[in-house]
């Protein structure tokens, strides 16, 4: 994130409609990170960036939502230039006068302000709490407008998902006795007309997810709804400081998407966060990459606190609230399955 900033700051001053031109090449570059409209279009064609079509529409560089995004994509690519892992040092000058002279005298001075720069921003840093999230950062989704503020199951969830839940025996029977009909159930709403799910809804919704994509994983889903109750406390839009039903932010989501392979959904948007089967997969996906941080097979406390606060920051010596409000929570769905399972 540093970085990003760093350079947004040495390219353009932060100014999204900035636009320089190389007099030796003629290379034109654009807006708040100076990304060439060909690098883009490079990035696009090779590199399977396809969030924004930036062949059809050159201009859409100066957004900087977009421009961020392409310039964070060769940022990536420069880091793993040549199949090499690359150093900060040749990332940054790379990015400033082109592979060929990382080495080269005129890409010093460049480096050095950098290096100012981003002390800068990492000075600002240390007075900002964690992320609730922490992964490999990417810059976030474009907001759509048409999306994520409806009060129905089926105008946020697909068909297909819809008749998972109807097929789910203890969801059928609340549904029914709530009286929604196919086609137009509604979520459950708090006094600000906030939408929230039912437990049986939440532990439904975890179930499909679970049995349909990580079956072989060991994932265990009342895990993931006291999760939920955690971090959203069951609210699909999230909360002040997270989006989602599991808390899950766009720049993980689609990190897991992009570089983790896990695509049984997109995220386009961040208000694909919204749709609860999304933001459980997606919530599911990084439990499971958590389970195993760095090669080694980690505890459900050590999960719980790093899903929380990051796998960086995790310190499970301290006594910690929310960990003991998860524990539990987690105990009341076990109970509850156990007397589900003895029901039938």
């Amino acid at each position: 994130m540093e970085m990003i900033c760093a350079i947004a700051e040495l390219e353009s001053n932060r100014q999204p409609l900035a636009m320089g031109c190389d007099k030796k090449t003629n290379l034109i570059t654009i807006g708040i990170m100076q990304v060439a409209p060909k690098v883009a279009e490079w990035i696009v064609r090779e590199e399977d960036y396809l969030l924004f079509p930036v062949e059809e529409d050159p201009d859409i560089l100066y957004k900087p939502f977009v421009n961020v995004y392409f310039g964070a994509a060769y940022l990536r690519w420069l880091s793993n230039f040549d199949g090499k892992i690359r150093t900060e040092e040749f990332v940054v000058r790379a990015y400033s006068g082109g592979t060929k002279k990382v080495n080269h005298k005129s890409t010093l001075p460049y480096w050095k302000r950098y290096l100012q720069v981003k002390e800068c921003y990492l000075s600002r840093k240390q007075f900002d709490g964690p992320s609730p999230i922490e992964a490999p950062t990417f810059p976030t989704s474009p907001v759509s407008p048409s999306k994520g503020f409806d009060l129905y199951w089926d105008s946020r969830v697909s068909s297909e998902d819809m008749e998972h839940m109807w097929n789910h025996l203890d969801v059928f029977k609340e549904w029914i006795k709530s009286k929604e009909i196919r086609g137009k159930v509604r979520f459950s709403c708090n006094k600000e007309k906030k939408p929230y799910l039912s437990r049986v809804e939440l532990r439904a919704i975890a179930e499909i997810i679970v049995s349909k994509y990580f079956s072989t994983r060991g994932i265990n889903p009342t895990v993931l709804c006291a999760l939920a109750d955690v971090v959203s406390m069951r609210f699909i839009d999230g909360n002040e400081t997270s989006t989602g039903l599991m808390g899950i932010d766009y720049s993980t989501a689609f990190w897991l998407y992009k570089e983790m392979g896990y695509r049984a959904y997109r995220v386009d948007y961040i208000e694909d966060l919204t749709n609860p089967f999304v933001s459980m997969y997606f919530g599911a996906a990084y439990l499971a990459w958590l389970s195993e941080y760095e090669g080694r097979e980690r505890s459900l406390q050590f999960i719980f606190h790093a899903y929380i606060s990051g796998p960086k920051n995790v310190h499970l010596e301290e006594t910690c609230p929310k960990w003991l409000k998860f524990e539990q929570i987690l105990a009341r769905y076990e109970r509850t399955k156990r007397k589900i399972e003895f029901a039938r």
